[in-house]
Parts: C-alpha cells; sequence; structure tokens
C-alpha cells in the first residue's frame, strides 16, 4: 500500500508553491534515497537526454550525478500548476573535478498520482560557465530568504 505524500493534487497556488519548496530541500540534501521516495515506483523521467523508470535508476542516477556535480545548491520556481501537474523553473550552480563553476537553468513538468508522489518528471537543462565570483546560490535556502530571479 502506498502512503500519501501531502500536499496531494488537485493543487492550489499554496500547495504546488509547498511541492516546489519541498523538492528543492530535498534535491539540496544530495541524499538520492530521500529524494527517490518522492516519485512512484515506476516513475518516469527525462532528464536532458536520459531517460530513466524507477526509483532504483533513480537513485543510480541521482548518486552519478552529485558524484560529479560538486558542490550543487539548487533554486526552485513555481512557474504554473493545474490539478495533478506543476511547472517549475530553477537554476543550480555546481562546480566540477577541475573547478570549473557552472550554472544550470532549466524548466521541469511533473506530475503526480492520487498519494502525492510525482510519476513523471520531464526535465530539460542547460549549462552556463560561471567563475566562483559569479556564484548566487551558495547552498540550501535559508529561512526567509527572497527568491534569486531566474535569468
Amino acid at each position: 500500500m502506498t502512503s500519501d505524500r501531502p500536499p496531494l493534487p488537485p493543487f492550489t497556488a499554496e500547495t504546488a508553491a509547498q511541492k516546489v519548496q519541498a523538492a528543492e530541500d530535498a534535491w539540496n540534501s544530495r541524499d538520492p534515497e530521500r529524494v527517490s521516495l518522492a516519485y512512484t515506483e515506476d516513475s518516469v523521467w527525462r532528464n536532458r537526454d536520459t531517460f530513466l523508470t524507477g526509483r532504483a535508476e533513480i537513485v543510480a542516477f541521482l548518486t552519478a550525478k552529485w558524484e560529479r556535480e560538486l558542490d550543487y545548491a539548487l533554486r526552485k520556481s513555481l512557474w504554473a500548476f493545474t490539478g495533478d501537474r506543476i511547472a517549475v523553473r530553477f537554476q543550480y550552480e555546481w562546480h566540477d573535478a577541475a573547478g570549473q563553476w557552472w550554472r544550470s537553468h532549466g524548466n521541469e513538468n511533473w506530475e503526480f498520482d492520487g498519494h502525492g508522489l510525482m510519476r513523471r518528471r520531464e526535465a530539460s537543462i542547460n549549462d552556463v560557465p560561471i567563475t566562483a565570483a559569479e556564484r548566487r546560490i551558495t547552498g540550501p535556502r535559508m529561512p526567509g530568504e527572497p527568491e534569486i530571479p531566474l535569468r
């Protein structure tokens, strides 16, 4: 039996924003197992040019991602919602093993089941090299921190 992961669809502006913040918090933990629990057992992903199905593939993907993307820090912003779907814009910053910093910009489309688990995630992402001095995101969002403009 699947337990509920509130907030549940259909979403309101308030509950969609809560779902987005919960996702940001989980991804900033950089804990693949924790992140995977927000998805259905058979969740389907497209992340850039990678296609995944199921929690085990999600965990493996995120483990490899955070081994490559060092000091990863993310901000998500609610873009739109309806019924059981949420659209998100995001930026995250990270550096590679050579010390080059990157800002990754993207959009995600999410679809949830009736238990509040994400059954589908479609992510389009572009990477831009930045200097350490250009960083805007240095860690998880602090309480009361204003939203960073997603330029």
